[in-house]
């Protein structure tokens, strides 16, 4: 969602703020680059104890190739190397794993689907993030003995956000810190690490490539790839969008020898400076080959390119229409030779009728067949939060994009539906057989910016369960300028799949008066026969009774480690990717250091004792 690009901006402008209290002119230039947002209290900045675990070269790689690269905000090289070593109080460096942590050599992936596995975002290309008993391995008379049995720690990241893919008895996951890792399941320990151009968040799919097999996955600079699934060594790579600000957030989806790639954008962020055309980004669907990366396809959520508009109250001319772009992963329907995804707002106006909404492709030549919007007018840039508004389209709409994939489903009696909850705290389930026509909508909670149903949800063969964020806020102590609400928000619902009626809710726990606590559960949700997984802000990893709701285990995840790979190792708070399960094994990441939550940087590895 636009939130997620928000965070490296946020995050670097902290940065400068901590630099100006240990390096030499750092007032000054605090003052000069970042004093309107952290002296006006943006809340969307992580802590400054957060940024304090951040490394060097991602501190300077935001500062010289991520988002705040757009900002220009004039610093030089020495000035960004100063920063950047201040800050961590490290030195520039390459750094390495040790050759101790990685696997003994010759270790067989052959016939990789014949082991349990999860692949991709939602184990299939439904999206269901529900999986089988014969693949899941565990039962649920089994979950309160889950035991941790490694921890692997992302090298000095503040967050673990990207959902590991459990093939062929490896792990397969993207980091914060531009590396993907190839993992043993049983141990931990490492097979390959590849260097992507940015930051990786993606959920990772492998599929055939040639005579091996490939993990596809896409980066912060919306870049495509397809890496040898054994080796590591790049396949190829495809650059799908060309606008500055475009990321791939939501996972590539595979299927039958296509990568379905989502892309979505900072421009929401970057718009809001007063002196930026905003906005000329629209989000996209690209169908590219799985064996070569060719585009085969590129369909835009917007048809129409953007425009001039009018100009802002400092003469520089605004455009639209721009924004609606796809943070989450789509689903593929062989039935009706469809790929579905879900859209998130508008950024400038006039506001498209595309954005907050469904959308149809055909599979073959990327064609709109139809779209269903959930909320209108729905235009917003972070600078609508400002008190000037200059950069804020005249809509200024609620942000109630959607960050949740589309979920697939048959219904009894023969009907089908898509499913998706919405940052508006509604859930919909619309018909993709009759033009997306509505069938149910249920509200689950108030929605906000942060609000309502953040990641998504997962369903069996009779319920949709989901998660509530509501994420709240509250006043800080000094130089805070903000801090999480721990009474607002969270809560857990399975609403029936044919009806949306209300089969069970069972409220968040307290959150207690740890630091960084917040009960919203604006994580994705997982579910295996019996149980449904949810995590929080407040750092727990919860496991209900899919009959009644009832909790039948509560983990803490939050804390220090002793990990395999011998990295510095912390869990924080969950958000985001949800937990993975396979082999009779349970995967799940710890830390989420934006937002005002707990900052970490584990995986973390679970079966029962």
């Amino acid at each position: 969602m636009p939130r997620l690009l928000t965070v490296t901006i946020a995050a670097i402008l902290v940065t400068l703020a901590a630099a100006a209290q240990s390096a030499p002119g750092g007032e000054t230039l605090y003052q000069k680059a970042c004093s309107k947002c952290h002296d006006g209290g943006v809340e969307r900045a992580p802590t400054l104890a957060t940024l304090k675990q951040m490394s060097p070269e991602s501190i300077r790689f935001a500062l010289t190739n991520g988002s705040m690269a757009k900002l220009d905000l004039g610093l030089t090289a020495a000035e960004i190397a100063a920063i950047s070593e201040s800050l961590s109080g490290k030195l520039l460096s390459a750094t390495a794993l040790p050759q101790q942590v990685f696997c003994p050599a010759g270790a067989a992936f052959e016939a990789p689907f014949g082991k349990p596995y999860w692949n991709g975002w939602g184990v299939n290309a439904f999206q269901h993030r529900f999986q089988p008993a014969a693949m899941a391995q565990l039962m649920a008379d089994q979950v309160p003995k889950l035991k941790l049995k490694w921890a692997f720690a992302f090298p000095a990241s503040t967050r673990a956000w990207a959902q590991p893919a459990v093939v062929g008895g490896r792990i397969f996951a993207g980091s914060a810190g531009r590396k993907v890792y190839s993992l043993d399941a049983k141990t931990g320990c490492v097979y390959w690490t590849f260097d992507a151009d940015a930051p990786v968040r993606t959920a990772i799919s492998i599929g055939p490539a040639g005579t091996g097999w490939a993990a596809y996955f896409g980066d912060q600079r919306a870049n495509a790839y397809a890496v040898d699934a054994v080796t590591g060594k790049v396949l190829w790579k495809t650059h799908v969008d060309e606008h500055p600000a475009a990321v791939i957030t939501g996972a590539p989806t595979l299927a039958a020898g296509r990568l379905y790639v989502p892309t979505s954008s900072g421009e929401e962020v970057t718009g809001a400076s007063p002196k930026y055309e905003c906005c000329k980004f629209r989000g996209s669907v690209s169908a590219l080959d799985a064996a070569t990366g060719r585009v085969v396809w590129k369909s835009y959520t917007i048809a129409e390119p953007a425009h001039p508009v009018r100009k802002n109250q400092q003469g520089v001319q605004l455009w639209g229409p721009s924004g609606a772009g796809i943070w989450s992963s789509p689903a593929v329907d062989p039935k009706k030779h469809a790929v579905y995804v879900t859209t998130g707002d508008s950024y400038s106006d006039p506001a498209a009728a595309t954005s907050d909404a469904f959308l149809a492709f055909d599979l073959d030549t990327g064609k709109l067949l139809w779209s269903r919007q959930m909320t209108a007018h729905d235009a917003f840039t972070v600078d609508c939060a400002s008190p000037t508004k200059t950069n804020c389209p005249e809509a200024n709409g609620p942000d109630f994009d959607f960050g949740s994939s589309p979920i697939l489903v048959d219904l009894p009696g023969g009907k089908r539906a898509l499913i998706a909850g919405q940052k508006s705290g509604m859930v919909h389930a619309i018909d993709p057989d009759q033009q997306g026509e509505v069938l149910w909508q249920v509200r689950v909670g108030k929605g906000s910016v942060l609000g309502g149903v953040q990641w998504g949800s997962a369903v069996d063969g009779e319920n949709v369960y989901v998660a509530l964020s509501d994420l709240g806020f509250a006043p800080a102590p000094p130089p805070a300028q903000f801090g999480l609400n721990p009474k607002a928000g969270g809560g857990m619902f399975a609403l029936n799949l044919a009806t949306g009626g209300e089969v069970w809710h069972t409220p968040a726990p307290g959150c207690g008066d740890r630091p960084h606590c917040s009960p919203a559960q604006s994580a994705a949700v997982t579910a295996i026969p019996g149980v449904v997984f949810s995590g929080s802000l407040d750092g727990h990893l919860r496991a209900y009774a899919t009959a009644t709701g009832r909790i039948i285990w509560d983990l803490d995840t939050a804390g220090e480690y002793q990990t395999v790979n011998g990295a510095k190792g912390t869990g924080g708070s969950i958000d985001g990717p949800g937990p993975v399960i396979a082999g009779g094994m349970l995967f799940t990441n710890s830390g989420y250091g934006v937002f005002g939550g707990a900052p970490g940087n584990v995986l973390l590895a679970f079966a029962v004792e």
